[in-house]
């Protein structure tokens, strides 16, 4: 399966929906980014991709980018500091562990929307919402069809 082919249009909008619903509730960020190939450790292109979306630049670090690549069956939920330091690496395992059998069962828009959602919820409870904050970072899924 290919980024073209992953979710349908209507899909897409509902996990956009899901962001920006669980957005509002905290001061923290989501992204999501779907590529085909993932060339070398995943870790490290999601590192690279982190920072190309400008995640790191968010106010209190709590950015988070849900990263799969398709066709080499990775995935990998990455947290800034903010976020990472109070939920340690256990929660972002559980995390890909719960979607990851959405995904088994070819629920792959409720997989990501109850991921985004459950991670809104964590965000939420350490980072919650600020009358002054502002949506730092675009909503919309970020995709290379690489």
């Amino acid at each position: 399966m290919a980024v073209e082919g992953f979710l349908s249009d209507s899909e897409e909008q509902a996990v956009v929906e899901a962001i920006t619903a669980a957005e509002l509730k905290t001061s923290g960020e989501i992204r999501l980014h779907v590529e085909n190939r993932c060339k070398g450790d995943a870790i490290e292109r999601v590192k690279k991709v982190f920072s190309e979306l400008g995640m790191y630049n968010t106010k209190d670090r709590n950015a988070v980018l849900i990263y799969i690549a398709l066709l080499d069956h990775k995935l990998v939920v990455w947290g800034d500091e903010g976020i990472h330091t109070q939920v340690g690496q256990h929660f972002w395992d559980s995390e890909v562990a719960a979607i990851l059998n959405a995904f088994k069962n070819k629920r792959f828009k409720e997989g990501l929307v109850d991921l985004i959602l459950h991670i809104g919820e964590k965000l939420s409870s350490l980072f919650p919402h600020q009358k002054d904050d502002i949506d730092e970072l675009d909503n919309s899924i970020s995709k290379n069809d690489n």
